[in-house]
């Protein structure tokens, strides 16, 4: 009976010790990914036979969150079908509905719950739907999500595309989307992801890592994969001119265990006119 007893007084300390440690670091796939608009003059290109190929990178990787880029309606709802494992959140840019692109957020629901989520429009009325900013050709906007995982962790994810015109459009975007981040992520981990139209030397880049709230996982990864540039256009662009427009950007709650640039292509045909962008991390 003694025993018994010290057994227990000694297992006590010991249970109450594992329960108050820290809790081991978790390690999280993410992708950003410009999936190209269903356009038919793509020919052979054309979204209804990307999207299959589109999926299995996505599930190859084991992509736990990921924005994508110029999504239709249309292709939101494939999306949806081919990858049952997972939930997104997003609104069309032109009227915050339906019309137009979308920049969806998409979250292995699996491993995450949805908190919270939002929209602005990178403009001076950031609030008004479909509203263009300074010299943009288009209506821009940001998704942003608050993610919980199973194990408590919360994560801030937001993913954007920066306009392919407009200068100041660029610039101005830049400083609304550190803003927000700024206020809404309340001290979490952050993941920020997008095609900015701009290469890593352009001062938009420069005005993001300046910052020093984010950094380019490309930057700080302790491994890196794959070519310098993001952007082929079908394949069409000779490899030597190609640039990286498509980044993913973390705050100091992420370390980067590796940073890559998969093929645009799988099975002999593209995926995108871009090549999808991924980054392990741990937190």
């Amino acid at each position: 009976m003694k025993k018994s007893v010290i057994l227990w007084a000694v297992s006590v300390p010991f249970l109450l010790l594992t329960a108050c440690g820290p809790q081991p670091k978790a390690e999280l796939n993410v992708m950003t990914f410009n999936m190209r608009y269903d356009n038919p003059d793509d020919s052979a290109n054309n979204w209804q036979y990307r999207r299959d190929r589109v999926a299995r990178v996505i599930e190859s990787q084991a992509i736990d969150v990921f924005g994508a880029q110029e999504l239709l309606i249309n292709q939101l709802n494939d999306l949806k079908g081919l990858l049952p494992g997972y939930a997104e959140v997003g609104v069309g840019r032109e009227d915050g509905a339906e019309a137009g692109e979308f920049n969806p957020v998409f979250y292995r629901t699996e491993r995450f719950e949805l908190l919270d989520w939002g929209t602005f429009w990178l403009s001076e009325t950031p609030e008004t739907a479909g509203s263009k900013g300074w010299d943009g050709a288009c209506e821009r906007l940001a998704t942003w999500t608050v993610l919980r995982d199973r194990d408590g962790r919360e994560i801030f994810f937001i993913n954007t595309h920066l306009d392919h015109v407009g200068e100041t459009a660029r610039r101005e975007g830049v400083s609304l989307l550190l803003e927000r981040i700024a206020l809404l992520s309340a001290g979490r981990p952050v993941v920020l992801t997008g095609d900015f139209n701009a290469e890593p030397e352009s001062e938009v880049i420069a005005h993001v890592v300046e910052s020093g709230l984010l950094h380019h996982t490309r930057d700080v990864a302790a491994e890196r994969q794959g070519p310098y540039w993001s952007f082929s256009d079908f394949g069409r662009i000779p490899e030597a001119e190609r640039t990286l427009i498509d980044y993913i950007f973390v705050n100091d709650g992420f370390e980067t265990l590796l940073h890559a640039v998969l093929p645009d292509t799988l099975d002999g045909g593209h995926v995108s006119d871009h090549a999808p962008v991924m980054a392990k991390l741990q937190f």
